[in-house]
C-alpha cells in the first residue's frame, strides 16, 4: 500500500481579484516589447566554465543580465554598417 487515503480534498472557488489589481499587471503588457520581437535568432557559443564563471560574475557585477552584457559586447564589436 502507498499510504494514501482515498480521501479527495475539495479546492475552495477562486477568490474575487481586484480590479485595480489586474489594471495595474496588464500595464505592463502594453509597454512590453516582445523578446521574439527584437531577438529571432540564437547563438550556441561553447566557453570553458571559467570563463562562463567570468562572464556571469560580470554580469552580475554591473547589474545586468549574461544575455544583455554579451548583446552590448557583440553590438560595440560589430555594429550595424553605417553606424
Amino acid at each position: 500500500m502507498s499510504g494514501k487515503c482515498g480521501k479527495r480534498v475539495a479546492i475552495g472557488a477562486r477568490p474575487p481579484t481586484d480590479p485595480n489589481a489586474e489594471a495595474w499587471i496588464r500595464q505592463g503588457d502594453a509597454n512590453a516589447v516582445q523578446k521574439g520581437e527584437l531577438y529571432t535568432a540564437r547563438l550556441t557559443l561553447d566557453v570553458t566554465p571559467a570563463m562562463r564563471a567570468r562572464i556571469k560574475v560580470s554580469a552580475f557585477t554591473r547589474n545586468t543580465t549574461v544575455a544583455e552584457l554579451l548583446r552590448a559586447l557583440l553590438e560595440r564589436e560589430f555594429p550595424e554598417e553605417g553606424a
